[in-house]
């Protein structure tokens, strides 16, 4: 079975300024290995037999996408052209209109196309694992179901949402039951120890032409303008660019929103991967190597009684002395020292950086 990846990368990634930030989102970052994060997701396929794999993005980031994915097609794509789709949304309009056109261009490489829709800017450490559950939830997909990744959660999150699973386990998949908000602590609590709650991955395989007729089904505007965008869109060079004026009419809404919560073809595979949305320095700390003082360091970095602290240097040498528990990061435009434990906040500060102009 062939599977094509629909590549989603749209995102700000502002909680991880100031090197992700404007025209330089995390996914186009060497964050976690020599690779950067959007090379990274493609590259996790490899060994599945795959289409030309199609990415959805902004105008701004057409050149990144292009250059980042074109230098890893030779050692991923199995089947098809070795030249990426890449699809330039007019403006954002959340995930589901992003996902619809793309699910069109799908359907011209094969009309019957399963596709695997990935945010471009997860960690997933065990390959294997995440390989069988695509190919679990592919199998799934060729029957005529929706099928999300529910991470296997590790403990309380109370920042993710989450899914449902129900019944029985039936070829490596659960029906899924219902998505679930943000939870308080307590609730958190209760769905890790059921054990039928798993966090929403934001990841989803389905047959290209199911999607598009339960989004018909469930949000026909979206639908309609959606497909419209793509039946109008023009090709520059290497890039389609959807009709703006059809893109425009559309009213945003998440794919969760939009269709999962919604359909009756819903289906859960559980994914326990090492899975990590890295969402801020300290998730990226978390699933860093550290040294012998639990600090990670990148870069021309000297620290002297430093410890459990996160430690990222630019151009310049950074030295820290007796500090515990921080997080420092150096770009060629801005440097940013916190606390870890108020890391959170760094979002914030991009806020007040974009209010200034």
């Amino acid at each position: 079975m062939t599977i094509i990846p629909i590549i989603l990368s749209g995102g700000a990634g502002t909680r991880l300024w100031p090197l992700s930030w404007g025209e330089h989102p995390k996914q186009f970052l060497p964050l976690v290995s020599e690779r950067t994060m959007i090379q990274e997701t493609l590259l996790r396929l490899k060994g599945l037999e795959l289409g030309s794999p199609i990415i959805s993005c902004g105008e701004g980031h057409r050149f990144m996408v292009a250059q980042q994915i074109g230098e890893v097609m030779g050692e991923v794509v199995s089947t098809g052209s070795t030249t990426p789709t890449i699809i330039l949304e007019p403006m954002a309009k959340n995930t589901a209109p992003a996902i619809a056109a793309a699910c069109c261009a799908a359907m011209k490489q094969n009309k019957d196309a399963v596709v695997v829709v990935l945010p471009s800017d997860h960690v997933i450490a065990d390959v294997e694992a995440f390989q069988k559950a695509v190919k679990a939830a592919a199998l799934n997909a060729e029957k005529g179901a929706l099928v999300t990744f529910g991470i296997v959660p590790t403990f309380p999150a109370t920042g993710y949402g989450y899914v449902k699973a129900a019944g029985a386990e039936t070829d490596g998949a659960y029906t899924l039951e219902r998505f679930v908000e943000k939870p308080c602590l307590e609730k958190a609590q209760e769905y890790l120890a059921s054990g039928e709650y798993a966090w929403n991955s934001g990841m989803f395989v389905f047959k290209a032409g199911t999607f598009l007729d339960e989004l018909k089904i469930h949000s026909p505007d979206m639908a309609a303008l959606a497909i419209e965008s793509f039946e109008k869109a023009t090709v520059d060079t290497d890039f389609i660019r959807l009709d703006k004026e059809a893109f425009g009419k559309i009213k945003g809404d998440s794919i969760d929103y939009a269709v999962m919560e919604k359909t009756t073809k819903g289906k859960v595979v559980k994914l326990n991967a090492g899975w990590d949305d890295v969402g801020s320095w300290s998730a990226l700390y978390d699933i860093s190597k550290k040294d012998e003082n639990q600090n990670v360091v990148k870069g021309d970095v000297i620290t002297l009684d430093t410890t459990s602290s996160y430690i990222r240097g630019g151009k310049r040498t950074i030295a820290t002395i007796g500090l515990d528990d921080v997080v420092i990061v150096d770009s060629d435009e801005a440097l940013l020292v916190a606390a870890k434990g108020k890391i959170q906040d760094v979002k914030k500060i991009a806020e007040q950086i974009k209010a200034r102009g």
